[in-house]
């Protein structure tokens, strides 16, 4: 991919963020690796929905500006803890989903496991301790799971999703907020019924079969998560 086709695709992403209702005003941000020292990401102060081309900046890894107009966003940070630990990804997305960012705001962690689909991709989400924005606070909330998730909730923030190329990590940003708002909607409704613990280790088989990439925390049984106080299992009201 030629580095004009990395820009555009940055700014196609930043759209699809702002369309979808992910961002307002200037908020999120986009980046994707180009080399060991070399990425590329979204400006500070712009709306992803007005994104073009020249907009995109170039950075080194330890987020100094090597070309363009603009600056980084101040929360590149947590972009660059993520390739620094985790070398086999090519891509971040920051964005604030509203169903799933809204779950962190209730204390209310994604742990259920209710659609196939998002078993498949990215599994249970945890929640990251709240940091302050623009800090290593939030880089630093990363740490616990990073090295076995590839979607992880800000609390009271948003999401910050990860993948070999931006195109998954797109697909992971819209898989989370598609899994919350089904969550909700059965909350709502007033009861969750998951998908049975059988048909669950049939996922994990099917998963290893079809090669998804990037990390996966794999299935945990309801006694397991039971054991996190955090964990809705521990709430009556959401069973």
């Amino acid at each position: 991919m030629t580095i004009e086709q990395i820009k555009q695709e940055i700014c196609e992403v930043g759209h699809r963020l702002y369309d979808h209702g992910f961002v307002a005003a200037n908020d999120g941000n986009i980046s994707v690796k180009v080399s060991e020292n070399e990425f590329y990401c979204t400006p500070t102060g712009v709306s992803k929905g007005s994104l073009t081309p020249d907009m995109i900046i170039k950075i080194d890894a330890e987020g100094n500006k090597i070309e363009g107009a603009l600056n980084p966003s101040s929360e590149i940070k947590m972009h660059l803890r993520v390739y620094r630990e985790r070398p086999d990804v090519n891509a971040v997305v920051h964005a604030h989903p509203p169903v799933a960012t809204a779950f962190t705001v209730a204390g209310i962690p994604l742990d259920r496991y209710i659609l196939p689909e998002a078993v498949l991709t990215i599994g249970d989400i945890p929640t990251c301790a709240y940091g302050t924005p623009s800090t290593m606070e939030i880089p630093d909330s990363l740490m616990p799971y990073i090295q076995e998730h590839d979607a992880f909730m800000l609390k009271n923030h948003g999401a910050l999703t990860i993948g070999n190329t931006l195109t998954r990590a797109m697909f992971t940003m819209e898989e989370v907020e598609f899994n919350a708002n089904i969550m909700k909607m059965a909350m709502e409704l007033g009861k969750i019924e998951e998908i049975p613990e059988d048909q669950m280790l049939k996922l994990m088989d099917l998963r290893v079969k079809m090669g998804f990439p990037g990390k996966h925390p794999g299935y945990k049984t309801a006694e397991e998560r039971a054991k996190d106080p955090a964990s809705t299992l521990n709430n009556p009201k959401y069973n």
